[in-house]
């Protein structure tokens, strides 16, 4: 009887432990997410404010007079528009350009044998330890050499390879099971075919998360394009946004800046929203083995 009693007693004081440890942890999550969250809801409402909401002093978090239009008057200024398109297009043609590639490429790393497949494997991925820097001089030569200076395409073909996209992709493909591979080319499937109706369809968490880093990393690009687009309608929406500091001659319109940046961060946030669920599973499941 006292056993049992002290067995009840163990497990309610486990199950309190367990609950003050969720709450804890709730707390400390809580917290820190709103502390992740402030700069973008500070964003946001200086969004709403006119200039003089801007430079109130001391600052104030709800706009005292609210001013919707600024999203207008952001949106219509400084070719604002037309860097929106061209950041959309340099996005999409790099997302699905690094997919193909990376996915293909590590199809190849993953599954097929051939000689020196992991010593050229070594020697791809070893381009990720270059910093961006050392390449920028070179491929701007190149860039000037083709005629490509001022186009989308110096900001497009350069970023249609990943090595570390490569590598996610060859880890995350030699999980499955050969079985279905082998099932494919009994049927009649080639290495392609394999590719494109077996392997593909299984890698959509790896793919949905190189998708999603590869738009945020191609959407917020800056120094590249500062440095390869000249032209004002060519110009991607991180160096427009940055010229907007410089719209006005006496105080820089902070207001429009906001809201500019709130048109900015959309895309990424729905980014993250749509692939959630497969950039969860992606990041959970993509090094788990590391043979082939």
């Amino acid at each position: 009887m006292a056993t049992a009693s002290a067995r009840k007693g163990s497990l309610f004081g486990q199950k309190q432990t367990k609950i003050l440890t969720d709450l804890v942890l709730y707390v400390v999550l809580s917290v820190v997410g709103i502390i992740f969250i402030l700069p973008f809801a500070w964003m946001v409402a200086n969004s709403f404010k006119d200039i003089r909401g801007i430079y109130t002093y001391p600052p104030t978090f709800i706009p005292e007079v609210w001013q919707p239009e600024n999203y207008v008057e952001a949106w219509t200024m400084t070719y604002f528009d037309l860097g929106f398109l061209n950041s959309a297009i340099v996005a999409a043609a790099v997302v699905l350009g690094q997919l193909f590639t990376a996915s293909l490429a590590g199809y190849a790393f993953a599954r097929l044998r051939f000689p020196g497949r992991d010593k050229i494997f070594l020697l791809y991925i070893s381009l990720m330890m270059l910093p961006f820097i050392v390449l920028m001089i070179p491929l701007y030569v190149q860039m000037r050499a083709f005629g490509w200076v001022s186009t989308l395409q110096a900001v497009i073909i350069p970023f249609l390879f990943t090595p570390w996209g490569t590598f996610m992709m060859r880890q995350f493909m030699v999980t499955i099971p050969r079985e279905l591979e082998d099932a494919a080319r009994i049927d009649g499937c080639g290495f392609f075919r394999t590719y494109w109706l077996i392997i593909l369809p299984l890698t959509k968490p790896a793919l949905a998360t190189l998708a999603i880093f590869t738009f945020v990393n191609t959407w917020n690009m800056f120094l590249w394009p500062l440095i390869i687009l000249g032209k004002p309608k060519v110009k991607t929406l991180p160096l427009i946004l940055a010229s907007l500091q410089n719209q006005s001659g006496m105080r820089t319109p902070w207001h429009l800046i906001m809201a500019a940046a709130t048109f900015v961060v959309i895309p990424v946030l729905m980014a993250f929203v749509l692939g959630q669920k497969y950039y969860v599973r992606g990041i959970v499941t993509s090094g788990i083995k590391g043979g082939g």
